[in-house]
């Protein structure tokens, strides 16, 4: 797995604090990644965008978007050709 680089990691975002009961069985990060892979399912975030809120490199994150039921390609064509040319 791909962790970003700390410095842009907060760079234009907020935080958020939420109350999750104890008995839900997931962890932080996997809270995360279910909040910004619904955000990059419903478009209100870029791959990159999703991927910084993760936590994670866009590869690392593309290649976990199967795991919780989301398609890489849910991106406009100007996002995935923007994404194959930085690869």
């Amino acid at each position: 797995m791909h962790l970003i680089n700390n410095e842009n990691r907060f760079k234009n975002m907020r935080t958020l604090t939420l109350e999750v009961p104890d008995d839900v069985d997931l962890e932080n990060h996997e809270l995360k990644m279910i909040l910004a892979t619904r955000l990059y399912e419903n478009g209100k975030l870029s791959l990159g965008q999703a991927a910084d809120m993760a936590g994670l490199s866009k590869h690392a994150f593309a290649e976990l978007l199967g795991k919780y039921g989301v398609n890489y390609f849910n991106q406009t064509e100007d996002e995935l050709l923007d994404d194959i040319q930085n690869a």
